[in-house]
């Protein structure tokens, strides 16, 4: 087991003062938005030791990123690629000599970019579309131009594709800065008037102090909003729209980095990109509901290969400590408390909270001893069980529908 010196990330977007305070450092002012725990070339965490030695040359390329967020303001407005448009889109900017760490570059690296958030205090993010009827109920209740042309569209082209058009007009559209505000004034005038559709309007009106001008305040507007309270977890898989808008959470997603923006930020944008990977229905939010290991442990499984998170939560009522899923590679940080994890070697690592480890395939089974909590980041085994992904729009029978159409199509992969 290795103790782990990590990347950090300074976006404007960041709050100065929860991961420092989360790390048990001194706050400076600084915006820190992201701490990486993993192997990615472009924010590689090193071993804790003099030589400081790369965690790759120890772990190999891990197939998993695992990051700390803590945002105080909006991230951008953005979809993550399908694994066949970032092959492709990294093989032409690789050929067109775009350097990968150049601010213009999309495609950093060859691959898709499934992730899960994690809560660790009350986290708000939008993600995935509302219904039509949802949106036109949001939409017919701000009068100005703008709205009432978007409702036209809309009635004449509902469904999926229709908001996707109604969402390449605004990007594409050149809608002037007086046209947002007036709908961000007519979204104020509601709120003050206690009058909302779960949450759009004051939604709009809070990223509207950030970007006043910004047409992605009225694609929020078609957006689901979502509260995860500390320790539920959220997933969202390739082409799913999202802007994650206030909170800290733990991150584990595939060991990418691709991002496809459209607004809500100063990085540079592809709209013509983002409208490319939105692939999906409506909603496609899920829940991820975690399954028990042992008595102390939830796994949030997603069922994407190349990770999975384990929580777990030890006690001095278990004296001999609390066993953590097995994995040949797991990245392991303390989230509360004052633990000590052991390995079947019997080695001892001491952690408080925001401390990381890495523990390879030598370190076998790992226990944790002490009153806290840690989350493991780690690929599970194929035949591993996986979570239930609650979609917010479907109604409960069909949620149980899919989730047994869901289990029979993993037992057929892995009888394979």
């Amino acid at each position: 087991m290795f103790l782990l010196d990590n990347a950090s990330r300074s976006y404007d977007w960041g709050s100065a003062s929860d991961i420092p305070r989360f790390m048990g450092r001194s706050p400076d002012g600084t915006p820190l938005a992201e701490i990486w725990m993993g192997t990615h070339p472009l924010g590689s965490s090193t071993l804790e030791a003099p030589e400081r030695v790369p965690l790759a040359d120890v772990a190999g390329d891990l197939p998993f990123l695992f990051k700390i967020l803590a945002a105080d303001r909006p991230l951008s407005l953005q979809v993550h690629p399908s694994e066949a448009m970032a092959q492709a889109g990294y093989a032409e900017e690789q050929a067109a000599g775009v350097p990968v760490d150049a601010p213009e570059r999309t495609y950093r690296d060859p691959h898709h970019k499934p992730e899960m958030a994690y809560a660790l205090t009350t986290f708000d993010t939008l993600v995935g579309f509302r219904p039509t009827a949802e949106i036109l109920r949001v939409l017919h209740g701000i009068d100005t131009p703008l709205t009432r042309s978007l409702v036209d569209d809309l009635h004449a082209a509902p469904g999926f594709h229709g908001i996707i058009r109604l969402v390449e007009r605004l990007l594409t559209d050149g809608i002037e800065p007086a046209e947002v505000t007036a709908v961000v004034e007519a979204c104020r005038e509601l709120v003050e008037a206690g009058i909302d559709v779960k949450r759009a309007y004051v939604t709009a009106v809070e990223i509207a102090e950030y970007f006043p001008h910004d047409v992605g305040v009225i694609i929020s507007l078609t957006l689901n909003r979502l509260t995860l309270q500390p320790g539920e977890a959220a997933f969202l898989g390739a082409g799913i729209i999202h802007a994650h808008l206030k909170g800290m959470c733990l991150e584990v997603m595939a060991a990418s980095d691709n991002v496809l923006r459209a607004g809500l930020t100063t990085k540079p944008l592809n709209p013509a990109g983002l409208v490319k990977c939105l692939d999906r229905g409506m909603s496609r939010l899920a829940r991820v509901t975690p399954e028990p290991f042992g008595l102390s442990t939830d796994i949030f499984n997603p069922d994407v290969r190349e990770f999975a998170l384990a929580v777990t939560q030890s006690s001095r009522a278990e004296p001999d400590g609390v066993l953590l899923p097995p994995a040949p590679h797991r990245i392991v940080v303390c989230t509360g408390g004052e633990v000590e994890l052991v390995n079947a070697a019997g080695d001892h690592l001491k952690l408080s909270r925001g401390d990381s480890i890495y523990a390879g395939p030598d370190d076998g089974d790992v226990r944790v001893i002490g009153t806290g909590e840690v989350a493991q980041a780690y690929t599970p085994s194929p035949d591993a069980p996986t979570a239930e992904l609650v979609d917010l729009v479907l109604p409960f029978g069909e949620r149980r529908v899919r989730r047994e159409r869901r289990m029979q199509g993993g037992r057929r992969a892995s009888d394979q």
